[in-house]
């Protein structure tokens, strides 16, 4: 059963029946539809999800669509989505627990748009858990509203008494790529 989220609302990952093992973050969003004298057309919006691996108050890795793979190989980033068309997850991140270093205490999950095109050109923005062992999706966490920024910081999974939670942020930042939120990041280590 999916929980949906409210922006600050932390949830507990935990697993009747055994430890989480492996999720994955899909990310989604589509343009908003400008009316026009000939009807709506829709512009191709190319947000990019990234995630950062946080230890000892620093960052240790980074996945987006220039790097798709952690150097432990723990994290992948399955690809670029240029558009954002179709349905579902436009892009996502998929994370083994298990093969996490231990140092790494939590992983923060980011959109920015490289051409900076602004949150008032996105609609339907949203990230869901899922439990990739069975497809099942345990959390939502959909954005509303639009806004003059040009990125997201949008959740946070992290390491808390021996299990994981996650926490919905929904935090407006400026910046084309991961680099230009790092000091935004940072709160979250």
């Amino acid at each position: 059963m999916s929980v949906s989220l409210q922006k600050g609302q932390r949830i507990s990952l935990e697993k009747s029946g055994g430890a989480l093992s492996m999720v994955r973050m899909g990310l989604g969003w589509d343009a908003v539809k400008k009316k026009g004298f000939f009807g709506s057309r829709e512009r191709e919006i190319d947000l990019d999800a990234s995630c950062v691996l946080l230890a000892d108050g620093g960052v240790a890795d980074v996945i987006y669509f220039g790097k798709l793979t952690s150097d432990d190989g723990s994290v992948r980033h399955t690809g670029d989505n240029l558009t954002g068309a179709g349905d579902g997850d436009d892009e996502s991140v998929i994370v083994d627990l298990g093969r996490l270093p231990v140092h790494v205490t939590s992983l923060v999950f980011t959109v920015s748009s490289f051409n900076g095109q602004t949150f008032n050109e996105v609609d339907n923005a949203f990230c869901r858990l899922v439990d990739e062992t069975d497809g099942s999706e345990m959390a939502r966490f959909t954005l509303t509203g639009g806004g003059a920024h040009t990125a997201m910081i949008m959740a946070r999974l992290y390491r808390h008494s021996g299990g994981w939670k996650m926490n919905a942020i929904g935090e407006p930042a400026q910046g084309r790529t991961f680099q230009d939120m790092l000091p935004a990041i940072a709160a979250y280590s």
